[in-house]
Order: structure tokens, then sequence, then C-alpha cells
């Protein structure tokens, strides 16, 4: 089975993050320099995980500002 590419890796990290607890809806995700830093991947990378999180509804961007975790509605 082949790796998981790391822009997959990287979102499945965050959003680990996310569903613990530890980041929660309206807090702020690290910068994109940050997570690329911190994780040793490109710039596209970070952005290609912040994508599929987006589209998955976890975390919304703010242009200009940020990438902030989503509200969740209650089930």
């Amino acid at each position: 089975m082949p790796a998981k590419p790391k822009w997959a890796q990287l979102a499945d990290h965050i959003r680990a993050r996310i569903e613990s607890g530890e980041w929660a809806p309206g807090d702020k995700l690290p910068s994109t320099a940050q997570l690329k830093e911190e994780h040793g991947v490109s710039q596209t990378v970070v952005r290609q995980a912040i994508l599929v999180l987006q589209t998955q509804g976890l975390v919304e961007g703010v242009h200009g500002v940020g990438v902030f975790v989503a509200e969740r509605a209650e089930n």
C-alpha cells in the first residue's frame, strides 16, 4: 500500500488536533509558514491540506486574517 501524500498526512494531523479538542471552534490555526516549518513540508502541501479541511467543513479561512476552526453544528 503506498504511503499517504504529505498533504493528507498533514490534514489528518490537523483534524486529529481539532477532534481531540486541542483546537476548539474559533481557534486560529498556525500560519502557513509555521505549519511548513513544523512539519517540514512545502507551502503547496499546507495549502492542499487546508483546502481539504475547508471542504470537509472543519476549518474556514478569513481572507487576510487566517484559518480558523469552524463552529460545528450540534447533531
